[in-house]
Order: structure tokens, then sequence, then C-alpha cells
């Protein structure tokens, strides 16, 4: 009779603990950084070596987009936004990167990322082209050496090569204003 007790009591309790355990890894979890503050493996150190195709048929003054590598970005200072026309986040940011491109301090380039061309090329047909160069990623290997989490992502790298900010997520006016200006800065006065 005790034995059957016993079972009956363990069968309650071990989906109970199975629960706790669970719910406190959630809050953990919950409770870790933000998803724009995750730590960069990259951060003060050099881009990784890269070298992509262009996003072949997309023109520019009658030009096609140069691709990118990491040579093109030594010399001067870059942003390299990492994205996607299928990316939702990437469709809100969009009028941010517009803006940024106006900007003569800086470079201001794409990963294109696991993408269709034909709709990489109607996403910037339609909402404008803010890209010196694009560089097509259809593998997703570049943006795995950059340690890309998702799209969109945006570093911005020194005229030396070094990277010296990530942003993870959107481009919003408050980013910008703040963290990414603050990296701009820096980039300039290293130079």
């Amino acid at each position: 009779m005790t034995g059957v007790w016993f079972r009956r009591r363990i069968g309650v309790f071990v989906p109970l603990a199975v629960f706790v355990a669970l719910a406190v890894l959630f809050f953990v979890r919950l409770a870790g950084p933000a998803p724009g503050n995750l730590p960069s493996a990259l951060a003060g150190k050099q881009i990784p070596d890269f070298s992509l195709p262009p996003l072949d048929g997309l023109m520019q003054d009658g030009v096609q987009v140069p691709a990118l590598s990491a040579s093109s970005l030594k010399g001067r200072i870059s942003i390299v936004n990492i994205w996607a026309s299928w990316c939702g986040p990437c469709r809100e940011e969009h009028p941010f990167l517009v803006t940024l491109s106006k900007n003569t301090q800086i470079n201001l380039v794409g990963i294109n990322y696991k993408d269709d061309p034909e709709n990489a090329r109607r996403f910037l047909g339609t909402f404008g082209n803010p890209f010196s160069a694009v560089g097509r990623d259809s593998a997703g290997r570049t943006a795995i050496d950059w340690g890309v989490y998702g799209v969109p992502e945006t570093f911005i790298v020194a005229a030396d090569g070094t990277i010296l900010y990530r942003h993870v997520g959107p481009l919003t006016a408050e980013a910008i204003a703040g963290p990414i200006q603050n990296a701009i800065e820096k980039a300039v006065a290293l130079r």
C-alpha cells in the first residue's frame, strides 16, 4: 500500500518540479540582456575576411552597384547593414538608412542576407537604395562570420577595419542620435 501511495505522490511532484524548473529558466532568460544590447564578440576586433558577389542587376546612375568585400571597407568609416527584403523590421528601418546615406562622413553598405535577388532589387527599387555597395550573402555564411543573430543588424566600422559598434534590430531615431552617432564620432577621432 505504501508503494502505491509513494508512486502517486511522485507522479504529482515530478511534473510540478519540471514546471518550476522551466518557469525559473524562462524568467532568467527574460531578465537577460535586451536584444539590442547583445554583446558582440567582434567589438574592438577587425572585420572578418569576406568577399561577396554583387546583387546582379542593381543599378545606380546607370552603373551596376559594386560588390562588397572586407578590403572595400578599409580606408573609410563604414556602416554595414545586414538586411533582407522578407524582413519586416528591415522595412521599418529603411527610411533611417536613406537618411544616413546622406552623411558624407560614412560609407553605407549592405549585406543582403539569404534573399532572392529579384525580391531584393524590387525592395530597393521601391524604398530607395541607400547603399554604395551591396554584397549578396545567399548562404548566410558571411553573416555567421560577423556573429549575426538575425536581420537587421548594423555595424559601425572604423577606417582601419575595426568594428566599433553593433546594433541588433531595426535602427531608430534614438539609436542613430545616440550610440550610432557616438560610434561615428569615435571613428572620426581615430582617423
